[in-house]
């Protein structure tokens, strides 16, 4: 997500009514088409991993486990602040078990590169062969994360990068620009291979879906585990294509 990484801690705000409305309510259980039991493992970075910025409202796997039918599970692997290339180790540590894998990368390594959005540029070709830098390298170290997942042979659902919900809407314009550069390297890879797709910019669109410019919150998160829960019952990875998840808010 864009924004300097001072400040990832430093925007959050109360979100104490929209966790209580979560609290209150009782998700409906999402049941496998095949009634089989589902493992579900999370993967990547605080989009997943988000219990720092909720304030003690359920996170992200707590409102997954919630939605999931009767002998399933869900595993948190995640780890905020790792970039793609990090998220490779989390594999190491998968449960034995797991059934289906959901990796979130990428908005960290946008945020390692956010100075780029700052330099002066003599063209708009200039510009933007720094960007293509920039493209590259988060595709190479990408690609090395989507083959080790493709390796394990599960049932796997990537997420793009939602935009953030930066203050200054000029800002906020900007750093969506930057991001498309990560999300097509994201969407394309993932086709590529026939992996799922969790479209996080579909799903978190309004400031409530973030407890900061860039976290879930207990809203946007309870948005994410239903998709996530979507793709787990109804994803059939053995046709070899891509589908979108989204959730139904």
């Amino acid at each position: 997500m864009l924004t300097t990484p001072a400040s990832r801690r430093s925007f959050l705000t109360n979100a104490a009514t929209a966790a209580a409305a979560a609290a209150l309510s009782v998700p409906a259980r999402v049941a496998a088409a095949d009634g089989a039991a589902r493992h579900i493992v999370l993967l990547g970075d605080s989009i997943l991993d988000n219990t720092t910025y909720v304030q003690g409202g359920p996170d992200v796997v707590t409102q997954l486990r919630a939605r999931l039918p009767e002998g399933s599970k869900a595993t948190l692997a995640a780890i905020d602040g790792s970039v793609a290339s990090a998220v490779r180790r989390q594999l190491k540590s998968m449960p034995y078990d797991a059934t289906h894998l959901v990796v979130s990368a990428g908005g960290n390594d946008a945020l390692h590169c956010i100075n780029v959005l700052d330099e002066s540029a003599g063209s708009v070709a200039e510009a933007l062969g720094r960007l293509a830098v920039v493209r590259e390298q988060f595709r190479r170290d990408y690609t090395d994360l989507l083959d080790e997942v493709a390796a394990r042979g599960l049932p796997t659902a990537v997420c793009t990068i939602y935009d953030a919900r930066l203050p200054d809407l000029a800002e906020r314009r900007v750093a969506s620009v930057g991001l498309a550069i990560f999300n097509e390297c994201i969407t394309r890879e993932a086709s590529a291979r026939g992996l799922a797709l969790i479209d996080l910019r579909l799903i978190c669109r309004t400031d409530q879906d973030l407890a900061t410019p860039i976290e879930p919150s207990v809203t946007g998160g309870a948005k994410i585990a239903d998709a996530i829960a979507a793709f787990a019952a109804d994803y059939d990875w053995r046709k070899g294509r891509s589908e979108v998840f989204t959730s139904k808010a």
